[in-house]
Protein backbone atom coordinates (compact mmCIF):
# COMPACT_ATOMS: atom_id res chain seq x y z
CA UNK A 1 0.00 0.00 0.00
CA UNK A 2 1.32 2.86 -0.87
CA UNK A 3 1.87 6.33 1.46
CA UNK A 4 -0.70 8.34 -0.92
CA UNK A 5 -3.48 5.46 -0.40
CA UNK A 6 -3.08 5.50 3.86
CA UNK A 7 -3.36 8.95 3.75
CA UNK A 8 -6.44 8.90 1.78
CA UNK A 9 -7.85 5.97 4.22
CA UNK A 10 -7.17 7.79 7.35
CA UNK A 11 -8.79 10.83 5.69
CA UNK A 12 -12.04 8.68 4.86
CA UNK A 13 -12.31 7.18 8.16
CA UNK A 14 -12.09 10.85 9.79
CA UNK A 15 -14.27 12.36 7.93
CA UNK A 16 -16.80 9.27 8.28
CA UNK A 17 -16.36 9.66 12.37
CA UNK A 18 -17.16 13.68 12.64
CA UNK A 19 -19.94 12.57 9.76
CA UNK A 20 -21.19 10.43 12.36
CA UNK A 21 -20.70 12.50 15.36
CA UNK A 22 -22.60 15.53 13.51
CA UNK A 23 -25.79 13.02 12.57
CA UNK A 24 -25.59 11.96 16.36
CA UNK A 25 -25.64 15.46 18.08
CA UNK A 26 -28.35 16.89 15.29
CA UNK A 27 -31.75 17.54 16.78
CA UNK A 28 -34.15 18.37 13.88
CA UNK A 29 -35.57 15.04 13.22
CA UNK A 30 -35.88 13.61 17.06
CA UNK A 31 -39.38 14.87 17.33
CA UNK A 32 -40.06 12.83 14.10
CA UNK A 33 -38.09 9.61 14.76
CA UNK A 34 -40.31 9.39 18.52
CA UNK A 35 -43.50 10.13 17.32
CA UNK A 36 -42.87 6.81 14.52
CA UNK A 37 -41.55 4.68 17.35
CA UNK A 38 -44.86 5.69 19.54
CA UNK A 39 -47.75 5.99 16.72
CA UNK A 40 -48.07 2.50 15.60
CA UNK A 41 -48.98 1.41 19.55
CA UNK A 42 -50.86 4.21 20.31
CA UNK A 43 -53.80 4.03 17.26
CA UNK A 44 -53.85 0.10 17.48
CA UNK A 45 -54.40 1.25 21.44
CA UNK A 46 -57.06 3.56 20.49
CA UNK A 47 -58.56 1.84 17.79
CA UNK A 48 -59.25 -1.62 21.01
CA UNK A 49 -60.93 0.92 22.99
CA UNK A 50 -63.53 1.95 20.30
CA UNK A 51 -63.67 -1.86 19.02
CA UNK A 52 -64.36 -2.46 23.41
CA UNK A 53 -66.76 0.16 23.30
CA UNK A 54 -68.45 -0.44 20.74
CA UNK A 55 -68.88 -4.37 22.11
CA UNK A 56 -70.24 -3.21 25.31
CA UNK A 57 -72.91 -0.34 23.17
CA UNK A 58 -74.14 -4.06 21.07
CA UNK A 59 -74.70 -5.31 24.29
CA UNK A 60 -76.35 -3.08 25.97
CA UNK A 61 -78.57 -2.79 22.15
CA UNK A 62 -79.24 -6.76 22.17
CA UNK A 63 -80.33 -6.54 26.56
CA UNK A 64 -82.88 -3.69 25.04
CA UNK A 65 -83.71 -5.68 22.04
CA UNK A 66 -84.75 -9.05 24.57
CA UNK A 67 -86.54 -6.67 27.02
CA UNK A 68 -88.82 -5.46 24.10
CA UNK A 69 -89.26 -8.71 22.57
CA UNK A 70 -89.32 -10.79 25.72
CA UNK A 71 -92.57 -8.69 26.39
CA UNK A 72 -94.25 -9.50 23.33
CA UNK A 73 -94.24 -13.60 24.49
CA UNK A 74 -94.91 -12.34 28.76
CA UNK A 75 -98.26 -10.63 26.60
CA UNK A 76 -98.87 -13.34 24.55
CA UNK A 77 -99.08 -11.68 21.61
CA UNK A 78 -96.55 -14.13 19.94
CA UNK A 79 -98.56 -16.82 21.51
CA UNK A 80 -101.99 -15.39 19.93
CA UNK A 81 -100.40 -14.91 16.68
CA UNK A 82 -99.28 -18.35 16.93
CA UNK A 83 -95.89 -17.10 15.46
CA UNK A 84 -93.27 -19.37 14.21
CA UNK A 85 -89.13 -19.09 15.59
CA UNK A 86 -88.20 -17.10 12.11
CA UNK A 87 -91.23 -14.59 12.82
CA UNK A 88 -90.08 -13.90 16.28
CA UNK A 89 -87.08 -13.67 14.98
CA UNK A 90 -88.26 -10.51 12.61
CA UNK A 91 -89.73 -9.29 15.49
CA UNK A 92 -87.06 -9.18 17.65
CA UNK A 93 -84.86 -7.63 14.08
CA UNK A 94 -87.25 -5.09 14.10
CA UNK A 95 -86.58 -3.92 17.82
CA UNK A 96 -82.72 -4.17 17.03
CA UNK A 97 -80.50 -1.63 15.89
CA UNK A 98 -78.59 -1.06 12.26
CA UNK A 99 -75.71 -3.03 14.54
CA UNK A 100 -76.86 -6.29 14.05
CA UNK A 101 -76.75 -8.17 10.73
CA UNK A 102 -79.84 -10.41 12.17
CA UNK A 103 -80.32 -12.45 9.02
CA UNK A 104 -76.83 -14.25 9.72
CA UNK A 105 -75.55 -13.34 12.85
CA UNK A 106 -78.44 -13.41 15.31
CA UNK A 107 -80.05 -16.52 17.52
CA UNK A 108 -83.35 -16.67 19.17
CA UNK A 109 -84.15 -19.70 21.66
CA UNK A 110 -87.20 -19.38 23.62
CA UNK A 111 -88.03 -22.13 26.18
CA UNK A 112 -90.79 -22.14 28.83
CA UNK A 113 -90.23 -24.33 32.06
CA UNK A 114 -92.79 -25.09 35.00
CA UNK A 115 -90.90 -23.11 37.49
CA UNK A 116 -88.00 -20.75 38.06
CA UNK A 117 -85.95 -23.00 39.68
CA UNK A 118 -86.17 -25.33 36.87
CA UNK A 119 -84.93 -22.51 34.83
CA UNK A 120 -81.74 -22.78 32.91
CA UNK A 121 -80.12 -20.38 30.73
CA UNK A 122 -77.31 -21.80 30.14
CA UNK A 123 -75.85 -21.52 25.99
CA UNK A 124 -75.65 -24.47 23.98
CA UNK A 125 -71.76 -25.05 23.34
CA UNK A 126 -70.15 -27.63 21.30
CA UNK A 127 -66.52 -27.25 21.29
CA UNK A 128 -66.08 -23.87 22.01
CA UNK A 129 -68.75 -22.77 19.48
CA UNK A 130 -72.21 -21.98 19.72
CA UNK A 131 -74.24 -24.95 18.99
CA UNK A 132 -77.28 -23.41 16.81
CA UNK A 133 -79.03 -26.62 16.37
CA UNK A 134 -80.16 -26.58 19.74
CA UNK A 135 -82.23 -23.43 19.58
CA UNK A 136 -85.79 -23.90 20.69
CA UNK A 137 -89.20 -21.64 20.49
CA UNK A 138 -91.52 -22.62 22.96
CA UNK A 139 -93.44 -19.32 24.03
CA UNK A 140 -95.40 -21.47 27.00
CA UNK A 141 -98.90 -20.60 28.07
CA UNK A 142 -100.55 -18.04 30.30
CA UNK A 143 -98.42 -18.45 33.81
CA UNK A 144 -95.60 -20.05 32.24
CA UNK A 145 -91.93 -19.40 33.13
CA UNK A 146 -90.17 -18.04 30.17
CA UNK A 147 -86.67 -18.01 29.40
CA UNK A 148 -85.76 -15.71 25.90
CA UNK A 149 -82.25 -15.54 25.05
CA UNK A 150 -80.89 -13.86 22.17
CA UNK A 151 -77.19 -14.95 20.68
CA UNK A 152 -74.91 -12.60 18.42
CA UNK A 153 -71.98 -13.18 17.29
CA UNK A 154 -69.84 -10.18 17.12
CA UNK A 155 -66.34 -10.28 14.92
CA UNK A 156 -63.04 -8.84 17.02
CA UNK A 157 -61.06 -7.38 14.66
CA UNK A 158 -58.44 -5.53 16.99
CA UNK A 159 -56.93 -7.87 19.24
CA UNK A 160 -53.63 -6.64 19.84
CA UNK A 161 -51.43 -9.21 21.86
CA UNK A 162 -54.15 -11.91 22.75
CA UNK A 163 -57.56 -12.78 21.95
CA UNK A 164 -58.91 -11.37 25.61
CA UNK A 165 -62.38 -9.92 23.71
CA UNK A 166 -63.24 -12.94 22.28
CA UNK A 167 -64.95 -15.58 23.89
CA UNK A 168 -65.68 -18.41 21.31
CA UNK A 169 -63.30 -20.06 18.46
CA UNK A 170 -62.60 -17.94 15.28
CA UNK A 171 -62.17 -14.33 17.32
CA UNK A 172 -66.03 -13.66 17.46
CA UNK A 173 -67.22 -12.54 20.83
CA UNK A 174 -70.54 -14.28 21.81
CA UNK A 175 -73.15 -11.30 23.45
CA UNK A 176 -75.69 -12.93 25.23
CA UNK A 177 -79.03 -11.44 25.98
CA UNK A 178 -81.12 -12.85 28.81
CA UNK A 179 -84.80 -12.64 30.01
CA UNK A 180 -86.60 -14.52 32.60
CA UNK A 181 -90.45 -14.02 33.54
CA UNK A 182 -93.99 -15.52 33.87
CA UNK A 183 -96.06 -14.96 31.40
CA UNK A 184 -99.33 -12.61 32.09
CA UNK A 185 -103.34 -13.76 31.75
CA UNK A 186 -104.20 -13.11 28.56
Amino acid sequence: MKIGDMKFMKRTQRDIAVAVRCFVRHKKGAAAIEFGLVAVPFIALIFAIMETALVFFAGQSLEAAVATSGRLVMTGQAQNGNWSQSQFKTQVCNTTSVLFDCANKLYVNVQNFSDFTSATATPPYNNGQLDTTKMQYQPGTQGSIVVVQLYYQWPIYVSLLSNNLSNQNGGNRLLIATAAFKNEPY
